[in-house]
């Protein structure tokens, strides 16, 4: 496998966006969003994904320089629409414009819809809590990728929608930032690429059986993954239902439907929070930080050396691969010196 630096990594990545007609600032941020997860540990929404992006972009479906459309505005809620540009570009753009309203007001929400796939969701949480804003946000496909089946149900209905929740806090902050399938479908590609076999637990077949061959997610019928949640994934995929609800009716855009066209990118719904509007910054902040002190001093039980939060196991990755380097699969990696050999893009030595 190889072993590549981050900065190596963000420096080809553009070259293979710029080379692939992507204006630079576009292909520097974009390449940004896909490298820092891969520094966090999410490789499912790294690197990985740029051949994909970079097919739909000549097909037509993504939209390089894409302008942000607002297509309903008050002043707490801001309706936008991405034109099918880059979602990590968009989404930003939406942020600059909510996190002003939330500032004003207290609270504000946004929605975006027809935006290409806009990567890791705890990245905008991590930005918000950044500014001392707490974030909500949901997510999903715009109605295409089916990845999921209801229980007891053989084939996908939802895609894994995902649910995020920031809050900031004196130190670190909290980044819950979850599918609502048991697996990223990204995740699933990877090993497909890579061609080894999903752990046990994540897959049906076309079935309805379990499953550890990521190829039977892509088959027709497809296969499905699982809702989380275990034996009671009724849970996860209740929740998953009304994401898809509230992230592709409210954004104008569209929820699951019967013969989706192919997946292209999110619909969007986010909430941000400024506690100082509310009244309670100092409050709130000495609350957050003491509970999750709190949390942390829990005794464990033998053989657990410490209570983790959520978002501490991406800063931990994040400091051990900024100065390891970011490991790569063969597979992945084929496809990355395959397109860069296409594009006339230097290979890393």
């Amino acid at each position: 496998m190889p072993t590549i630096q981050a900065n190596e990594l963000q420096s080809f990545a553009e070259e293979l966006f710029v080379a692939a007609k992507v204006p630079a600032e576009e292909a520097r941020i974009v390449a940004g969003s896909l490298v820092g997860s891969n520094l966090r540990g999410h490789d499912s929404h790294g690197v990985m994904r740029i051949p994909y992006y970079v097919q739909f972009v000549r097909e037509g479906r993504i939209h390089p320089g894409a302008s942000l459309e607002i297509l309903g505005e008050t002043p707490a809620a801001l309706a936008c629409d991405g034109g099918w540009g880059f979602g990590q570009v968009q989404v930003p753009r939406l942020f600059e414009r909510l996190g002003q309203k939330a500032r004003g007001l207290g609270v504000a929400c946004g929605s975006l819809r027809r935006a290409g796939h806009i990567g890791r969701v705890g990245e905008y949480a991590e930005l918000a809590a950044a500014s001392s804003l707490a974030m909500l946000a949901m997510v999903n496909t715009h109605g295409s990728g089916p990845r999921v089946a209801p229980p007891g149900g053989k084939l996908p209905r939802l895609s894994t929608n995902p649910y995020c929740v920031g809050v900031p806090t004196r130190g670190e902050p909290v980044i819950l930032d979850f599918g609502t399938s048991v697996v990223a479908e990204g995740k699933v590609r990877v090993h497909r690429i890579a061609g080894t076999p999903c752990p046990p637990g994540w897959l049906l077949d076309p079935e309805g059986r379990p499953t550890t061959d990521p190829n039977q997610l892509y088959v027709d019928p497809p296969g499905s993954i699982l809702p989380m949640g275990g034996d009671q994934a009724y849970k996860g995929f209740g929740l998953a239902l009304t994401i898809d609800m509230l992230a592709g009716g409210l954004s104008g855009g569209w929820c699951s439907r019967p013969n989706p066209e192919l997946p292209l990118g999110n619909d969007a719904l986010f909430m941000l929070l400024d506690p100082a509007r509310l009244g309670v910054l100092d409050h709130f902040l000495t609350e957050v930080t003491n509970l999750a002190a709190h949390v942390r001093s829990c005794p464990t039980v033998e053989g657990v050396g410490e209570i983790l939060l959520p978002g501490d196991p991406e800063r931990r990755t994040l400091a051990y691969r900024s100065v390891h380097g970011i490991p790569l699969d063969e597979g992945n990696w084929g496809q990355l010196t395959g397109l860069a050999r296409e594009l006339g893009v230097p290979l890393l030595s």
